[in-house]
């Protein structure tokens, strides 16, 4: 879930609409531009972050970091840190990550439809 004091009646809006709906819980955890678009570029293969970091050029390195923790904390990645000097960090989807592939390609095929009817009109 996003960033909202867990105080807040937002927040607990939040919170009892994902526990009754597995789908809002679910679009919760890959909510945001960059959660989406770092599952997209880990599709095809495990990256470093510098690599992630290209692949990102609107991201900067604090906001990459917060996102990859928050994905790991939520099992879509795991960090793998290699013991060579320098450090080597590798990011990569999880089992369940993996999983999301065929939502996201089915996501980008109906962003594609739905392009083309918004271009038609």
């Amino acid at each position: 879930m996003s960033k909202i004091k867990e105080t807040s009646t937002n927040f607990e809006n939040k919170k009892n609409l994902a526990d009754e709906c597995p789908s809002i819980y679910g679009a919760a955890l890959i909510s945001g531009q960059w959660t989406l678009s770092i599952c997209c570029f880990l599709q095809y293969g495990k990256l470093r972050f510098g690599e992630l970091r290209k692949c990102l050029p609107g991201i900067t390195e604090r906001m990459l970091t917060l996102q990859l923790r928050k994905m790991e904390h939520n099992k879509l990645v795991t960090r793998t840190v290699y013991a060579e000097v320098p450090p080597r960090v590798e990011y990569e989807l999880t089992d369940i990550g993996i999983e999301l592939i065929p939502i996201l390609l089915m996501l980008e095929k109906w962003g594609e439809k739905h392009q083309n009817l918004i271009a038609k009109n």
